[in-house]
């Protein structure tokens, strides 16, 4: 088990707590007009039991105990774009030459001039002090759930070959928000590869109704006969 010594006030500390894993189950999520219809997909809620899980679990916990949850949740989101931006900054997290001590200092001062709350940069350090770095992304991942439920959303992330229009956004809102019941919270991203479609991730469930993929199948399909 591993602490976060002295993050909270007053030299507490903050271990990693154990979650049941759900039981998977399976849906249907309709995109709207081209998009596609109706497709069924397995679910289950993002696992918080593992490695990434238990850290993300303990940094929320102490996030909303020191009523810094937007300020953390802020800074998760500067890193994500970040990694997703800077090859440099994914070596760092990833490299297994750098020292312990290294990796630390320089994340110190990627937060500091980031502007990083407190609790962030303590939460990083530790991380870096337990070679936990590499998996900072999937953290973040599990961060973001836990903070999509506690404020009772449900994180989409869409994927098309473009930038969505305004209609398409609103469409795919729409059908989101029928489809999970509640408030979905959607981030978009641009996947040229695509050629066309969308592929829509809610929670662990995904729905590709790629052009590319659809190609792929028919490529595989097309194999088969004869």
């Amino acid at each position: 088990m591993i602490l976060i010594a002295g993050a909270r006030a007053g030299g507490g500390a903050a271990c990693f707590q154990r979650c049941a894993t759900p039981n998977r189950d399976a849906s249907e999520l309709a995109l709207p007009g081209a998009f596609g219809g109706p497709i069924r997909v397995a679910s289950a809620s993002t696992d918080l039991t593992g490695l990434a899980g238990r850290y993300a679990t303990a940094l929320f916990d102490l996030a909303v105990e020191e009523k810094a949850l937007d300020a953390v949740a802020a800074d998760l989101a500067a890193l994500e774009a970040a990694l997703e931006e800077s090859p440099d900054l994914v070596r760092l997290v990833r490299s297994p030459v750098l020292s312990r001590a290294e990796q630390r200092r320089a994340m110190a001062a990627v937060l500091e001039a980031a502007g990083a709350a407190p609790l962030t940069a303590k939460f990083i350090g530790v991380l870096a002090e337990h070679r936990r770095l590499f998996v900072l992304g999937a953290i973040i991942a599990a961060f973001d759930a836990r903070l999509a439920t506690h404020r009772g959303e449900v994180r989409a992330e869409v994927a098309a070959p473009s930038a969505l229009t305004k209609t398409q956004r609103t469409r795919i809102r729409a059908a989101l928000k029928k489809a999970v019941g509640g408030k979905v919270a959607v981030e978009e991203t641009v996947d040229e590869s695509l050629l066309g479609g969308l592929v829509v991730r809610v929670g662990s469930r995904m729905v590709d109704a790629s052009l590319r993929t659809k190609l792929q199948r028919l490529h595989l399909a097309m194999k088969g006969v004869g």
